[in-house]
């Protein structure tokens, strides 16, 4: 294909880049996908547990970047009571002082979660905190972009690097590193990673680290790791989801959305059915 007819049908492409995120968000329910990665609309309230994730990934940033436990403890917090009531979904609470209780108990929650993860926090060589990048990979139909939460030195395989991720939970995962959403995320992360650092990379290494005490007071973390060394064939795997979605893209003419979609189902009806209307 000549330069100029493949650069012409590379632009019909509504995005530049794939994202784990983007991805998992095209596959479940295309037309919430439409209106948040390609027309920037980002007016869907995120849940509780979310928004408490977010939190603890902020304290966990400033601690690995060197905050004490305390600093990054409060700056986590700070985020957490900045986020507005409008970009909450506080499901059954409605009243006001229903929301304030929701956000007393999102807020007991964060301090217990960052509380039992910096009480025993894994220590590691840090390499960089919350790394983004964009890359293109030979093969792939588009870029990948990826944000790694620690990138560290391998203690396991000296003279690589490993990737940490932080996940703050409900309940831990069975089997997370046998999980298909589990190792696409962590190609993602390799394929940026390895670039950007352009050393060997060789894990990802995932702590689930419980919100809630558990009663029989066993441990509030788990660590999850995935060999990359074992998991080649899923790269080929990954590369053709990656191309036939992005072939999708390319031919797509309307998005429909997933009424059954838990997360945005509603939403993406109601959008819908507005589009027709107008």
């Amino acid at each position: 294909m000549k330069r100029g007819a493949r650069q012409k049908k590379e632009e019909r492409l509504p995005i530049q880049h794939w994202s784990h995120s983007s991805l998992l968000s095209f596959l479940r329910n295309p037309l919430a996908w439409h209106k948040r990665y390609v027309l920037k609309i980002y007016d869907t309230p995120s849940g509780p547990a979310a928004v408490i994730g977010r939190a603890g990934h902020k304290a966990l940033e400033h601690f690995y970047s060197g905050a004490d436990k305390e600093t990054a403890t409060r700056l986590g917090l700070e985020y957490l009571r900045s986020v507005p009531d409008f970009e909450i979904n506080f499901g059954v609470a409605k009243t006001s002082r229903a929301k304030k209780m929701k956000r007393d108990s999102m807020e007991k929650d964060y301090l217990q979660a960052v509380g039992f993860y910096l009480a025993r926090a894994p220590k590691h060589k840090v390499l960089g905190v919350e790394v983004s990048g964009v890359v293109s990979v030979d093969g792939h139909a588009l870029p990948l972009k990826a944000i790694s939460d620690l990138v560290i030195e391998s203690r396991a395989y000296p003279g690589h690097i490993d990737i940490v991720d932080h996940k703050f939970v409900d309940s831990f995962s069975k089997s997370a590193a046998q999980k298909p959403l589990f190792i696409m995320q962590a190609i993602f992360n390799y394929h940026t990673v390895s670039q950007l650092f352009e050393r060997p990379v060789r894990q990802f290494i995932v702590y689930e680290c419980k919100k809630r005490k558990n009663a029989d007071g066993s441990a509030q973390m788990r660590r999850y790791v995935l060999d990359f060394e074992t998991i080649q064939q899923d790269f080929e795997v990954f590369r053709r989801l990656i191309n036939d979605a992005t072939e999708e893209l390319r031919t797509r003419k309307v998005f429909l959305p997933n009424p059954s979609d838990m997360f945005e189902g509603e939403d993406s009806f109601t959008a819908y059915r507005l589009s027709l209307l107008d």
